[in-house]
């Protein structure tokens, strides 16, 4: 049959190669009585494909039913699917037959089928290979001619390995797979569903029909569209109904798609020196390194503070170790010529110290220009901690963690509970710990 013939009939729009694609394999195994699996994120149109498989089988005159597996309780899709007799469970007080003996000689559409439960899952295999199933509450097998429809939004092969999925009954399901494209992959067809939406409202409802300026086409064509074609759908509509048109220009179309982050970036590769560690070891190993710059950085500045380290040399120092330091410190120092604007660090000075001009007197080695110590977006008690803080120069991860446990229990006077939920761990653990060390 005619592909155009089918999208008119079926009300599919579009000239994308992968929404052909699928098409053509519709049609061909349509005729056929195999199962077919059709893959593609929410709101693409997989129940279309169903029914595009349904009308053009050989069974097109015979029931065609769409279950969504993800819409029906756990505990009462076994009954919906397969049956139940009377006085199988608390409420049911009848017979009843389910979806499969109803719809024998025809298709059934199961959307959503990674969401059934495991016990489910295994009925519907045995319908899959045998034709036969067990209402719920009976001992009697029955037998039915269904074709199945299956469709998901989910990596089904990912579900089975995580145990959620039975690998067999994959295979059975997708004995052949259709992969409807998203309308992200489908750019040329954007613009082309928008009118379609557009031109049915103002059939439907009287009303005028909108055209959109080359900026808002540009905007729709590009934007990611995470809801696909139903989010186009409904975006059209609201459109249709909220503006006045005819002509709809680019910031009129922003107003009605909501903004979509990009994906945060992940990092690739490792920390030099942390292969074969945990990732709690990385961590201390972070902190520890952050301690040692914080440190080093402290000398610095009193360094230059008691004029005993060259300006030069204290500046090459600080701005190499800023960039080493992590962002999350919220603490920036650097050593700046007298045209920034100076701020008085948080700790003591000393005597010969000018606080009128911020400068080291004119004995300071190198003091041809006024060192000035600029702190940038930070606390001054935080800082202040910051840079009293002991470091250990034991660099071992083991030391680091019983110096941390050591104090926790001191801050908290002893008590174990307390001090875990400040470590962040378990009193088990600590406990474990405690013992380890010989904390006692």
């Amino acid at each position: 049959m005619d592909l155009q013939i089918i999208k008119q009939r079926f009300s599919i729009i579009g000239h994308s190669p992968l929404l052909t694609t699928a098409l053509e394999t519709a049609v061909k195994v349509a005729p056929t009585d195999m199962n077919v699996l059709i893959l593609g994120e929410s709101g693409v149109g997989k129940e279309s494909f169903s029914k595009i498989i349904h009308h053009l089988s050989a069974r097109k005159h015979a029931p065609f039913i769409a279950v969504n597996c993800g819409a029906i309780p756990e505990g009462t899709i076994d009954s919906e699917l397969f049956g139940h007799e009377k006085g199988a469970f608390t409420g049911a007080t009848d017979k009843r037959k389910g979806y499969f003996e109803t719809v024998s000689g025809g298709t059934i559409f199961l959307d959503e089928v990674g969401e059934l439960p495991l016990s489910t899952q295994a009925r519907l295999l045995r319908i899959l290979e045998n034709g036969e199933f067990i209402k719920v509450g009976s001992s009697v097998v029955q037998k039915t001619d269904v074709r199945v429809v299956a469709a998901t939004n989910r990596d089904l092969l990912e579900r089975a390995r995580q145990g959620k999925f039975r690998e067999d009954l994959y295979y059975r399901l997708a004995t052949v797979p259709i992969r409807v494209p998203k309308l992200s992959e489908r750019k040329e067809d954007i613009y082309l569903l928008f009118r379609k939406f557009a031109s049915d409202f103002a059939e439907t409802h009287h009303s005028q029909l909108l055209e959109l300026s080359e900026d808002a086409q540009h905007m729709l064509i590009n934007y990611p569209w995470p809801g696909n074609v139903r989010q186009l759908k409904n975006v059209t509509d609201q459109i249709c109904v909220l503006e006045n048109g005819p002509f709809i220009h680019a910031d009129v179309i922003a107003k009605y798609i909501p903004h979509v982050e990009p994906p945060l970036p992940m990092l690739l590769g490792k920390m030099d020196g942390t292969e074969g560690m945990s990732e709690r070891d990385i961590f201390y190993k972070v902190l520890i390194d952050m301690k040692r710059d914080v440190n080093d950085l402290k000398k610095v500045v009193f360094g230059l503070l008691e004029g005993n380290l060259d300006a030069r040399a204290a500046a090459a120092t600080a701005s190499a170790m800023s960039s080493n330091m992590p962002n999350s410190m919220g603490t920036s120092l650097s050593v700046t010529p007298n045209n920034a604007v100076p701020m008085t660090p948080s700790f003591s000075q000393p005597s010969n110290y000018s606080s009128e001009s911020n400068t080291m007197p004119s004995s300071a080695p190198n003091s041809g220009q006024p060192i000035i110590i600029q702190a940038q977006d930070h606390d001054e008690d935080d800082f202040q901690e910051a840079i009293s803080y002991p470091i250990s120069s034991n660099l071992s991860l083991e030391a680091q963690e019983i110096e941390m446990i050591k104090k926790a229990l001191t801050k908290n006077n002893g008590k174990r509970k307390k001090a875990a939920d400040e470590l962040g761990i378990s009193e088990r653990t600590l406990y474990r710990k405690i013992k380890q060390y010989e904390l006692e």
